[in-house]
This record gives structure tokens, sequence and C-alpha cells, in this order.
């Protein structure tokens, strides 16, 4: 049945405004060409476009004939102001960007134990707040939160947990009260954090992976055909509470400790260090080039083995390594084997149950492992599943999460405002 006149015009309208957010400014010559549309087609919807005030002129290609094409037309940056945050146990950062997702203010602060619920959320409420001040905008669009714990797929809100701070889920309707006109979002961080691999890290080639998250806690976000899966109750991936050999108890509906958590929890790899003959002090040792401020002691800590390992290592005409380096290199190849002898049982469970293809080591610690401990964690699912499976680790470790909560938050408003043309009203 062929489309009304007015919804061909919208399907025009969203294709012009997708592309210009894929491919950045284009001119109309350049539109019509993607688009396959006539030259007066493309003239009508840009005009359209414009006088919506989605789209503008933002330059000329600098062609001699001066003339419609010659205009580069790129989306209205300041249409919208977004805002994310990735809120923690220990703290909150936010971010606010324009509708290109281009970053105007960012902010971020601790929260102790013991700073009460409702302080808590009264100081991560007023960091949004000022960071919106910052960015000099009048209110803000949507807000994209990432945090730990399980999303409610029916009321898409923050459940109950235990171990995670009460202020989490207060904070939800703290920043919806204190930003009225914004849309209120929250998602698993781990969820996100798999989003934004797959937008701009390791993922960016795959649409059927699972990451796993190493940082404070574990967790795993599933994207099967190019979907993220969340399960029935949101809880795809806890696998924190996944009953493992080598912790000498078991996990309870209330408490993951017994679980996977217990071997891969960056408490858990804290103590594998100790054990292993790392001295305590090179976890806060390695705020050494490529060490992240503020980064778990367990992320440090594999960042400081991976280094030693290569310091340690070289070809037939390295230099001799010192002694005082060489016991270095064989306490840091120690820790990161038994480390990846962990994670490989994590990872071949996931493998066993999922055949994702492809498994991408997230989160802070999967980041500082880098191809060492990808490298370990594969040589040992080889031995452990039959199933092909690559295992890479993450590009943008605990970073992730915000740019997952600010990628989500982008496409919620541009989905509501590309939607929102004159012909689609």
């Amino acid at each position: 049945m062929p489309a009304s006149p007015s919804t061909a015009r919208a399907i025009n309208d969203r294709l012009a405004l997708r592309l210009l957010q894929d491919e950045g400014p284009l001119t109309a010559g350049q539109l019509k060409e993607l688009t396959g549309l006539s030259r007066p087609t493309v003239a009508d919807l840009v005009e359209r476009l414009t006088a919506s005030g989605l789209v503008e002129v933002v330059g000329e290609t600098g062609a001699q004939r001066r003339g419609p094409n010659a205009r580069v037309y790129g989306i209205v940056a300041g249409r919208a102001q977004l805002a994310a945050l990735d809120v923690r146990t220990e703290g909150v950062t936010v971010v606010v960007s324009d509708l290109l997702g281009r970053v105007l203010a960012e902010a971020s602060a601790p929260i102790g134990d013991d700073a009460g619920t409702g302080p808590a959320v009264e100081q991560a409420v007023t960091l949004v707040e000022r960071a919106v001040k910052e960015a000099g905008a009048d209110r803000l669009h949507t807000v994209g939160i990432g945090a730990p714990g399980l999303i409610d797929p029916a009321s898409g809100e923050l459940r109950v947990s235990s171990g995670l701070p009460a202020w989490h889920r207060r904070l939800v309707a703290a920043v919806q009260e204190r930003l009225p006109e914004a849309r209120v979002s929250v998602e698993n961080e781990t969820n996100l954090a798999a989003l934004a691999e797959q937008h701009a890290g390791a993922a960016r080639d795959r649409d059927t992976f699972v990451l796993l998250w190493l940082g404070h806690g574990t967790g795993a976000a599933v994207v099967l055909d190019g979907a993220l899966r969340r399960g029935a109750s949101g809880g795809t991936g806890e696998i924190g509470f996944l009953p493992v050999p080598g912790t000498g108890a078991l996990p309870s509906a209330r408490d993951c400790e017994g679980g996977f958590h217990s071997l891969a929890g960056s408490a858990a790899i804290v103590e594998l260090a100790g054990e292993c003959g790392v001295p305590a002090a090179r976890g806060r040792a390695v705020a050494e080039p490529g060490a992240a401020a503020g980064e778990p002691d367990a992320a440090a800590l594999v960042r400081w083995a991976v280094a030693a390992v290569g310091e340690g290592g070289g070809g037939p005409e390295a230099e001799a390594p010192q002694a005082a380096d060489l016991a270095g290199s064989q306490v840091a190849v120690r820790f990161l084997d038994v480390l990846a002898d962990r994670v490989a049982i994590g990872v071949a469970s996931v493998v066993a149950v999922l055949d994702p293809g492809c498994v991408v080591l997230g989160g802070e610690v999967g980041q500082a492992g880098g191809e060492a401990l990808a490298a370990r964690v594969a040589e040992r699912l080889r031995r452990m599943a039959p199933l092909p499976t690559e295992v890479r680790p993450g590009i943008l470790g605990g970073g992730a999460v915000l740019h997952g909560a600010l990628l989500t938050a982008r496409q919620s408003a541009q989905g509501e405002l590309f939607g929102a043309t004159p012909e689609a009203r």
C-alpha cells in the first residue's frame, strides 16, 4: 500500500536527519546521492528541516560556483542539551552534552559510605545542577543514568538490591523531581558499557557478543543479533552469582559472595595479587603513564603486572634484565596466569550457554589487562570450550558506562526530535 505524501515526506526527513547524524554535515547534492531522492525532493526536505530548527547551514564546500548545492547542512547541535550519569557505589560522574554528543561540561564527586541517603542524594543532584549551569544549558531534554543493579523491565526503575547504597534508588526520582522537563531513564551499567563498546570500542564489528565487566564488581551484558537482552526480570548477565569452584561457598539469593564475584571482583583480585607476591604498594605505584585517575586498586595491580611482563620479556637481542626486574616479571606472570584461570571460568560458562563468538573483557580491569590478559583467557578457553570464541580487551574501560549513558540519551532525544518535523506531527 503506497504511503501518503505526508508520510513519505516524514520518512524522507528522518532518513536525511539520520544521514546527517551518522555522516556529519552534507551538501544537498550529497544527500541526493545518499538517499536516492530527486533534487527537488531533497531541496524541499532541506527547507522543511531548516524551518523546523533541526538543520542549519554550517558552511560551504568551497566550490567555484555558489549555489544551493555548495551549502553544507548539519544538525543544529544546540537544539537540545543532554546529561549522562555514571552512578557507582563510591560516587557519581556527570557529563552534559549537546544533541550531537559534544561535551559541554563534566564533573564528578565521591560519596562516602557514611554520607546517609538524604545527603548523598542531595550531593549527587547538586552535582548535576552545577554541571548543567556550567554548560550554559537552559534545560535538559534527556538524562541517561547508568547504575549497578537490576532494572525492572516493566517499570524501568532501579530495583532494591542488597549490597548497593540506598541512595542509588532514590537518586533517579530526585533527578526527575529537580529536572521536571527532562526525560530520565536508568539502565544497568554493564549493559551501557556493552552498547558503548559496540558503538565506539572493541565490539564495533559485532552484532552478537558478550561483555564481561571486570571492575569493582563483575557482570555481563548480552547482545544477540544486534539487540541488548535484559531477561524476564532484568537480570540477564548477573554473573557474579554464578556458582563456581574454588570459592568455598555458594552464593545466596541476596549475596553473591561465593559466586564468580568472589573469584574476579576487585577485592578478590587484590587478595590474589598479595597471594602471588605482588607488593601491595605496586597498585598505587602504577600511577604511571596509562594509569587512570581513581581507578580501582585491582586495575592498578593488573596494569603493573602487564607492564612488568613487558619489561621482563623481549627478543633474543633484548638487554638482560636486572635480578629485581626478573623477579618482578615472574611474579607478574604468575599473577596474570592465575587471574586468567579465574576469568576463564566465567567466560567458559557464558560461551557454553550463549555461543556469542566474541567476549569483550570490559571495565577497568579488562582495559588494564589489555591483550596480555585477553590472550591468556582465550588460550584457556580453547581448552575448556569447543565453540570458537574471540576474547578481546575492552577499549573504553570504566568510561564505557558514561559513554553508553550519553549514547542512549542522544538516541532517545534524537528519536523524539527527528520525529517531530512539521510533516510528522
